[in-house]
């Protein structure tokens, strides 16, 4: 019922690049929670992971090569921080809610595997927090004076706390199965985390000491990663299919939404990912957008 016109100025046409077949492309992106409108703020062949949004909305961090990078949120070219001996940082990073302090996760110290490491966000020397490994950052506490984690211990993944400035870690989960990727509410009232106790991977929350613990979703996909937005009102998390054990890369995935005042799930995007989409905290400060890291493989005849 409608015409509309389009001018399109200023277009060149070129032949297009050269490019493998099964090479691997990663695409940094941010959604609207409201439209779901997309949109693309860096693209670069390789793989790059689990983008964190920093508290003053301008910039997007991320993980590559072992190395932590920063790009603008309108795009640019990403620069590295310098995170010092910590040069095999892995996809569990975040900020702290004052925008001071990075948490890393780097295996640089080998025995022990990955271990949990703060320095200014800016840069500099790495200190480090957990004495055992492996360990995997995952949480903010909001007055930032305590982490929470994914810990390996004795073969089993738990979610444990400990304090910023050193001290003794706290086990919060001791059911059987895995228990991963904790992060704090807003408010510090509870902690986000998963656990397939009950047979698939869902989304659980308890307090801050470990009690209450209660699901918050329970359907038949496996559901990883839920962070909070800053203004306590939305739950993002990262859906596998049924029949997807641990939380592999490439395979196709959706983002989903729950509002928390009604628990309403709806689907926010659909991508080729996993491991390394949303593996940390990604909300815009002003909990409208989130970011994402999707992936494409070249087909093997083009």
């Amino acid at each position: 019922n409608v015409t509309e016109t389009a001018v399109f100025s200023h277009v060149s046409l070129e032949a297009p690049a050269t490019f493998k077949p099964g090479e691997l492309f990663s695409t940094l992106e941010t959604v609207d929670i409201a439209s779901t409108d997309r949109r693309v703020v860096y693209v670069a062949e390789g793989r790059f992971e689990a983008p964190n949004w920093t508290p003053d909305g301008r910039s997007l961090i991320f993980n590559r090569n072992g190395h932590i990078e920063r790009v603008p949120v309108g795009g640019g070219t990403p620069e590295v921080i310098d995170t010092g001996i910590a040069a095999r940082c892995n996809n569990d990073h975040g900020i702290s809610a004052d925008g001071k302090l990075l948490a890393i996760s780097d295996d640089s110290e080998q025995q022990s595997g990955s271990l949990i490491y703060v320095l200014p966000l800016d840069g500099g020397a790495p200190r480090r927090v957990t004495g055992e490994g492996p360990s995997y950052w995952h949480g903010w506490s909001p007055d930032g004076k305590t982490i929470c984690f994914c810990g390996e211990r004795q073969r089993q993944y738990d979610v444990y706390t400990i304090p910023v400035g050193g001290g003794a870690e706290t086990q919060l989960t001791r059911s059987a199965g895995h228990n991963d990727g904790p992060d704090y509410s807003p408010d510090g009232r509870f902690i986000y985390f998963n656990s397939d106790r009950t047979g698939t991977m869902q989304v659980w929350r308890m307090a801050p000491d470990g009690s209450a613990q209660e699901p918050m979703t329970s359907d038949e996909r496996n559901n990883w990663f839920p962070h909070i937005s800053p203004d306590g009102k939305w739950m993002v998390f990262l859906s596998y299919p049924p029949g997807v054990t641990g939380h592999p890369p490439d395979k196709d995935v959706t983002l989903r939404l729950m509002s928390l005042a009604d628990r309403k799930i709806t689907v926010l995007a659909k991508l080729f990912g996993g491991q390394g989409t949303i593996n940390v905290p990604s909300w815009s400060p002003d909990s409208k957008r989130v970011a994402f890291v999707s992936y494409e493989i070249l087909p093997n005849s083009m």
